[in-house]
């Protein structure tokens, strides 16, 4: 089996929710020597993506959607100790404070940026779900962060986005932070009526753009 048809294997056993072939797969790659980080973006997150979708579309429900971040999760405890082996933590890039926002109790995005983020040299502090926006501002000033990452996967919740960025002006310390929105619901146009520093469609175009604002 070559990398790319494991990659597709993976992809396929994360859809089907096959948790002991993603286990298996996810092995497999590590003694075909594929990088870790190869291994979430090829195989791993686009199955998860896709469970995402299909919840959005009603095709599967809540404890499939459960059930996805489980497997997902547990596969990345196979992957961790390779990433940690390679030195990919050793230099912290900067500091995130990352949550989804007042009303919404949706987590597993959040989670992934969270991961991914960790996995790329970021010291992360996860507020977790339905989270004030005073608690946004008081977090990132107590541990003095570069980031304010905020989720919203649902449009009725998209409003707490734009409450965080109100109450750093509020505050008088918005200068202070980089605000990165994400999530189902947030759009590019969203991004931008409400001042954001940048929108990131992805995991991987968060991780991107965090990246950004802190080089130099």
């Amino acid at each position: 089996m070559d990398k790319l048809e494991l990659f597709e294997g993976l992809r396929d056993a994360m859809v089907s929710l096959e948790k002991e072939k993603v286990l298996h797969l996810t092995q497999e790659a590590l003694e075909m020597d594929l990088e870790p980080l190869e291994v979430i973006d090829h195989g791993l997150l686009p199955g998860l993506t896709e469970i995402g979708k299909q919840f959005e579309n009603e095709e599967v429900f809540l404890p499939e959607l459960m059930l996805s971040s489980m497997v997902f999760q547990n596969a990345m405890a196979i992957l961790q100790p390779r990433i940690q082996a390679l030195g990919t933590k050793s230099r912290k890039k900067g500091t995130v404070v990352i949550g989804t926002v007042k009303g919404d109790m949706h987590y597993i995005g959040k989670n992934i940026v969270r991961l991914l983020l960790e996995i790329n040299g970021f010291e992360v502090h996860d507020l977790g779900v339905d989270v004030d926006p005073l608690k946004f501002v008081q977090k990132a000033r107590e541990v003095e962060a570069d980031i304010i990452a905020l989720s919203a996967l649902l449009t009725t919740t998209l409003v707490g986005q734009r409450d965080v960025i109100e109450a750093l002006v509020g505050q008088g310390v918005r200068d202070r932070f980089k605000v990165l929105v994400g999530g189902g619901a947030v759009t590019k146009k969203w991004s931008e009526d409400i001042k954001a520093d940048g929108y990131a469609e992805t995991a991987y175009a968060a991780v991107e753009m965090a990246a950004s604002f802190v080089q130099g």
